[in-house]
């Protein structure tokens, strides 16, 4: 457990999510999922969370421990053809993180997963938060579109509303 890790999360108030991305910037995201959905029959999932309080900050949760309390919780590896993906940002420690479903984390495996992620975050350290999630989304669709071509008109299984923690 970190000391500077702690006070950084309990200095960055959650307030900042909201700052990094207004309402128009979390529109532009739901759009990227709607329009690179279309192209496979994939689902995505964006969560931004500005800090971990409580018990994960303290008992020190990474973000990638948190990221895959979230798949769970939000039911991501609940789609029909195992291929639901996460795109988690925690603010407080700049790390974004992609957990992928079996089906399809078969194919792209963590280096392809990996690289998307560190695209992002140089975006992300240029303040380019919106931009960097929507070419991550983008990656992520051509990762689908590839594996999981779209067939026909299938249901939206996931909602495609960025979700805000």
């Amino acid at each position: 457990m970190s000391l500077t890790r702690i006070s950084k999360h309990l200095i960055e108030h959650h307030w900042r999510v909201r700052r990094v991305f207004p309402q128009q910037a979390l529109d532009l995201i739901e759009q990227a999922i709607k329009a690179g959905e279309a192209t496979h029959s994939g689902q995505i999932r964006f969560v931004v969370e500005g800090a971990l309080d409580g018990k994960p900050l303290f008992s020190g949760q990474s973000a990638r421990e948190r990221a895959l309390d979230i798949f769970s919780h939000l039911r991501i590896w609940d789609t029909v053809h195992n291929n639901g993906v996460l795109i988690y940002l925690l603010l407080a420690d700049r790390d974004v993180e992609i957990v992928a479903d079996r089906g399809i984390d078969a194919k792209v495996g963590a280096a392809g997963w990996d690289k998307i992620c560190k695209a992002m975050e140089a975006d992300f350290r240029g303040g380019n938060f919106s931009g960097g999630v929507i070419k991550g989304i983008q990656a992520v669709s051509q990762q689908l579109a590839t594996y999981f071509p779209k067939q026909g008109a299938g249901p939206n299984e996931l909602p495609d509303k960025p979700v805000v923690m």
